[in-house]
């Protein structure tokens, strides 16, 4: 018989509650800490984000219940694609000659083709529910923006999306999809809000970023009363409805027989690899699995957690969110056009950052070509075009089974696939080409950026 390599879960296997990582941080005797007011740097109360959330997800956003029932009608929604398979990547394990053993849970089999779904039908769901008429956002890559038009069309709610300029360009295919779903979307920065005329004024030609893009959406929530906020990643709530994916694949791990060495996916703000690692990283935390480890991914044009600072840091250029205890760029940092859109973001969830901080996660940074490689040798071996971020994860990946291989130790590899690049094929035509430049990410361009970052310690 062959040897198995897809590891399905029925639909009655769906996760019914989303899983909350911070009791297990505390439990660990780690000290999160809340988001602050710009101004008092007291924490933020839940009155302070009314006017941008629903406050079934502000209870969600500061829950400190270790699960979250998932509402029938979300529930009834994930089944048009959960739940998700989990693959051996046996094809790429004999091309890379190694003894590692390498699964990957793959989340491009949803309709806009990543894990987004998983908390956009959530969020969608809350503000309907709250009687708002209309959610607002940003979009990098255009994966988020997809994935929000269509849980908008689910629940009857209009969409605007704010679109990084350098991906509104690059991806015409996720506009028209998204538009396709009936949303509007927008080149940002634009100059139908003040938070784009700003930037505009200062720089005609910018290609934006995801923090400007966060800016112009939270302007539009935060002055009309029937329109909320709605974030793709980075907070809390968010990253606790993406818990789904690490819940499947912990069920899929058993099926295999198998338990993981490390877990590894790409970040940008951190919300598909917080998914899939934190339901593994609470085993870490509480002893269970205290040698496992957990390998972030970023684009070296865009390094956060490996040049980032530490710090309390908006988490847009405009400056109005909550300062956010991350590592961070600074907020006025706009990362070079790199084909990896949804992760050119300036910080990471708070999270996240905490686990990096204290040594519970590792992370690596890659040029564009080291992970386009990457990405065609995984396309080769298995099949699968892999969207630009995943692929920075897939590059993780490989430099694990390579060292395995050289190490002559067997290594079990769990990674995140977080979408497909069907709509990325100009990103792999300048790869193919020759086209791809290599950004070189300076010192003093993070010295520059961080001088707007409130110097407010950790310790206090």
């Amino acid at each position: 018989m062959a040897e198995r390599t897809r590891f399905d879960l029925s639909p009655d296997e769906l996760p019914t509650a989303w899983f909350n990582i911070m009791p297990a941080i505390v439990q660990a005797g780690l000290q999160p800490l809340p988001p602050l007011h710009p101004g008092t740097h007291e924490p933020v109360t839940p009155d302070l984000l009314a006017p941008l959330f629903p406050m079934a997800l502000i209870e969600q956003e500061v829950s400190t219940e270790e699960w979250i029932d998932i509402p029938g009608a979300v529930l009834d929604i994930y089944r048009l694609w959960r739940t998700t398979p989990l693959y051996r990547a046996t094809r790429l394990e004999q091309a890379l000659q190694t003894p590692a053993r390498i699964y990957f849970k793959y989340e491009g089999t949803s309709a806009p083709g990543s894990h987004k779904p998983n908390t956009a039908v959530a969020q969608a769901y809350y503000n309907k529910e709250a009687g708002v008429r209309r959610l607002a956002t940003e979009t990098g890559a255009g994966q988020w923006g997809s994935a929000l038009a269509m849980a908008c069309r689910f629940f009857d709610l209009e969409c605007l999306v704010y679109m990084v300029k350098a991906s509104y360009e690059q991806k015409p295919y996720r506009r028209v999809f998204m538009e396709t779903f009936g949303a509007e979307v927008i080149p940002s920065p634009s100059s139908t809000t003040n938070a784009g005329k700003t930037i505009l004024e200062a720089h005609p030609d910018s290609t934006g970023s995801l923090g400007i893009a966060i800016s112009e959406a939270i302007e539009i929530a935060a002055t009309n009363e029937d329109t909320n906020y709605s974030l793709g990643s980075v907070l809390n709530h968010v990253l606790l409805h993406q818990s789904v994916i690490g819940l499947e694949a912990k069920r899929q791990m058993e099926l295999a027989g198998e338990r993981p060495d490390v877990v590894v996916g790409c970040v940008g703000g951190g919300s598909n690899y917080s998914g899939l690692a934190y339901p593994f990283m609470a085993d870490r935390l509480r002893g269970v699995s205290p040698d496992m480890r957990f390998l972030a991914t970023e684009p070296a044009a865009c390094p956060t957690l490996t040049k980032g600072r530490f710090a309390w840091d908006f988490g847009d250029t405009g400056k109005m969110t909550p300062l956010l205890p991350m590592y961070t760029l600074g907020h006025d940092f706009v990362p070079a056009p790199v084909h990896a859109g949804g992760l050119r973001y300036h910080g990471d969830a708070p999270s996240l950052s905490l686990l990096v901080r204290d040594g519970h996660m590792e992370a690596a940074a890659y040029s564009q070509n080291a992970v386009f490689e990457a990405a065609l040798q995984f396309a080769h071996a298995q099949g699968i075009v892999p969207a630009p971020e995943s692929a920075h994860a897939i590059r993780g990946a490989i430099d694990e089974a390579v060292a395995a291989r050289e190490a002559g130790e067997e290594r079990v590899i769990l990674l995140g696939l977080s979408g497909h690049g069907d709509f990325d094929m100009q990103a792999y035509d300048d790869y193919l080409n020759g086209r791809l430049p290599e950004v070189e990410f300076r010192q003093e361009d993070l010295d520059e950026s961080m001088a707007g970052v409130p110097e407010v310690s950790f310790g206090g």
